[in-house]
């Protein structure tokens, strides 16, 4: 479908780079049902905080498919390269650039989506993270800073010349957060300015949701976030339509006893006794939340502090005869 540097992708519908939701577990469930590609979580660039266990898990890739892609995130053009190099050096095979993240605590630090406003800034980051590396450079952002400053279409020139290999866009600004709808007519006046390929991310939810935007966007992949929560199979479902155009019928209920059965269990394996079942509460809260009568039973189970108790929990919750599972 396209490449990045060596790499070629055979599906149009990624995963995006999600701070406490993309985990290792997570981006092989997503590749196993149909992502073409997988990001990870943001990592900080300042390698001084890589001792905690929340960043040793972040940068653990051991058994992952390739290409292994990870996210940096920072405002120092020196730091995001040494952090390029270093994620590198364990295994990284794409390495991408952050500067897309609305949320506060990143923005605060000069970093995210706060960038855009520096263009300089932006321009001295990418020229030393290409350079620091000789595997394919990504960035991700948004449309600009703000409503009345929308600047995506500089920073998508910046990007190409700079040797970055991909960009991906969020149709929204910095100021606008996650509210409103995402608009899609800036990533079609990117795709009249770059070659390289583009993605279009933001409100992806459905298969037909994805087509329209491809369509409008010319964009050569959809880049799914939040529509994946409790939904990895929306990547096979958007897979399937984009090829044949007809909708794939939903999961089972069986079916998805099974995935998220064993992805409580990979969960379970890769956190530990104490921080798995934790972990493991909000994953579950997605995949349950449009369902009849899951309510009390949420309740019971964020209760609930072992692997084992949670996994009979589960099994019964889907035995239940009186459990009519709609398939979201």
């Amino acid at each position: 479908m396209f490449r990045i540097g060596p790499y070629s992708i055979d599906s149009q519908v990624i995963l995006a780079p999600m701070a406490g939701v993309t985990d290792q577990p997570f981006r092989n469930l997503c590749r196993r049902l149909g992502a073409g590609l997988v990001v990870s979580e943001m990592v900080t660039a300042d390698s001084r905080l890589w001792n905690s266990r929340k960043s040793t898990l972040r940068m653990n890739h051991t058994g992952e498919p390739e290409p292994r892609s990870v996210q940096i995130a920072g405002g120092d053009a020196d730091m995001l390269a040494h952090a390029a190099r270093l994620n590198a050096e364990r295994g990284a095979q794409i390495i991408d650039i952050n500067m897309g993240c609305p949320a506060k605590k990143v923005c605060n630090k000069a970093a995210g989506s706060a960038l855009l406003k520096d263009e300089a800034l932006v321009q001295s980051i990418l020229t030393a993270v290409v350079s620091a590396v000789d595997i394919p450079v990504t960035l991700k952002i948004r449309t600009g800073w703000s409503t009345d400053n929308r600047n995506a279409l500089t920073i998508a020139r910046m990007a190409e010349d700079a040797g970055i290999q991909a960009l991906a866009v969020h149709g929204r600004t910095r100021a606008c957060g996650y509210k409103g709808d995402a608009e899609y007519d800036t990533i079609a006046a990117i795709r009249d300015v770059i070659s390289i390929p583009l993605f279009a991310n933001g409100d992806i939810t459905t298969p037909e949701k994805a087509y329209q935007v491809l369509q409008h966007t010319g964009a050569d992949a959809v880049m799914v976030g939040r529509g994946a929560q409790g939904n990895p199979w929306i990547f096979r479902e958007i897979d399937h339509y984009l090829r044949h155009h007809e909708r794939l019928d939903r999961p089972t209920k069986a079916e998805i006893k099974a995935v998220l059965l064993d992805h409580l269990d990979a969960l379970h394996v890769f956190y530990g006794d104490v921080m798995g079942p934790r972990i493991a509460r909000k994953h579950v809260g997605w995949y349950l939340k449009d369902q009849p009568n899951s309510v009390s039973f949420r309740a019971h189970f964020n209760q609930l502090e072992t692997a084992s108790e949670q996994v009979t929990a589960l099994g019964h919750y889907f035995d239940d005869a009186t459990t009519d599972f709609a398939a979201a």
